[in-house]
């Protein structure tokens, strides 16, 4: 089977012949594999079967002065630490001025350019066009996170008027992208903390859940699948995001919920992505640790289907590189005779 075939033969809860699995790094980690591995083509050794793209224009991101880079709505990251997202070092929306604050265009072409070639190369994997901070995370970064949960209690026409902007530009950016022959569009919006939502059940279904929901009929409309990456505990609501439409959840974390419970509860309706413990396991079990959970959750998550093998998030730079080879070397010899 193709990677393409593994993944959808998952997705319909049927069983295929070896597990799907997909391996993502965070600059520290990918640094260490290379190093391991040596400098080159060493991703493309390891045969990931998800391949994904963000359209994004030329100077999307900007290092205004070092370490501090301006993404394309504005906001300033500061990644004088974390080189990978970092912190958000300015406030566009301090007055609460939601029209006064430029969008990017979503209908430039040069966002898009890319792409065809992209699926060219990638054809025998499950494509994946992505749009981070696709709610949430974008209302935050702009409006700052303590503000923004405040407005929720005291001016929910304030945010109802702001997600709605950002999902109107979202919307047209998935048109665009539902034009390429991608198979999913995939959402990274972080709404869950170690225990429970961040803003709480209630206020995601009133704030959030409206806007997912219209994004999530706009993908499933035009024939493909819809993927969702939240991190934290988030298992509160995987039952409304069944009932929009959603088919992949990622990444599916070991240390806040017991994925095997999750997946026997929610796996007629989802496929999950992840499981791969990155706060425990990877970074501070064995080598045959690494393996024998791998192992274990091939086996029972992975059967009959439903379940894309792979870290829970980007795997930190403090996992130890014999343990991320473990893992990779654990989901390459699926089926091999030992």
């Amino acid at each position: 089977m193709t990677h393409k075939e593994r993944v959808i033969t998952a997705l319909g809860h049927k069983q295929p012949d070896i597990c799907p699995y997909n391996v993502s790094f965070t600059i520290p980690a990918a640094e260490k594999m290379a190093r391991s591995w040596g400098h080159g083509a060493w991703r493309e050794r390891i045969g990931g079967h998800i391949a994904m793209i963000e359209p994004t224009p030329p100077g999307a991101w900007v290092e205004i002065r070092p370490d501090y880079w301006r993404d394309q709505f504005g906001v300033v990251w500061n990644r004088t630490v974390d080189k990978d997202i970092g912190n958000p070092d300015n406030c566009l929306l301090a007055d609460g001025r939601i029209d006064e604050v430029a969008f990017p265009d979503p209908h430039d072409p040069a966002r898009y350019e890319r792409l065809d070639a992209f699926c060219a190369e990638h054809a025998d994997d499950f494509l994946v066009g992505a749009i981070g901070f696709s709610l949430f995370e974008r209302a935050w970064t702009l409006r700052g996170m303590e503000q923004l949960l405040v407005d929720m209690v005291t001016d929910a026409a304030f945010v109802e008027r702001l997600l709605e902007r950002i999902t109107d530009w979202n919307l047209a950016c998935i048109d665009h992208m539902c034009d390429y022959p991608f198979d999913a569009v995939h959402f990274g919006d972080d709404w869950g903390q170690q225990h429970g939502l961040i803003m709480g059940p209630d206020y995601w279904r009133k704030f959030i859940k409206p806007c997912v929901a219209r994004m999530y009929e706009r993908v499933k409309s035009k024939g493909k699948f819809v993927s969702q990456h939240s991190c934290g505990d988030v298992y509160g609501v995987l039952g409304d995001l069944i009932d929009i439409g959603l088919n992949i959840f990622n990444p599916f974390q070991p240390e806040v919920a017991d994925v095997a419970a999750v997946k026997k509860e929610y796996g007629k309706h989802l496929t999950f992505h992840g499981g791969i413990s990155t706060q425990r396991t990877l970074p501070y079990g064995s080598p045959e640790g690494v393996r024998a959970e791998v192992r274990r959750l091939i086996e029972t998550v992975g059967k009959d289907g439903g379940y894309i093998a792979a870290p829970a998030h980007d795997i930190p730079g403090d996992v130890p590189v014999e343990n991320m080879v473990a893992m990779i070397e654990e989901l390459q010899n699926q089926g091999k005779s030992s």
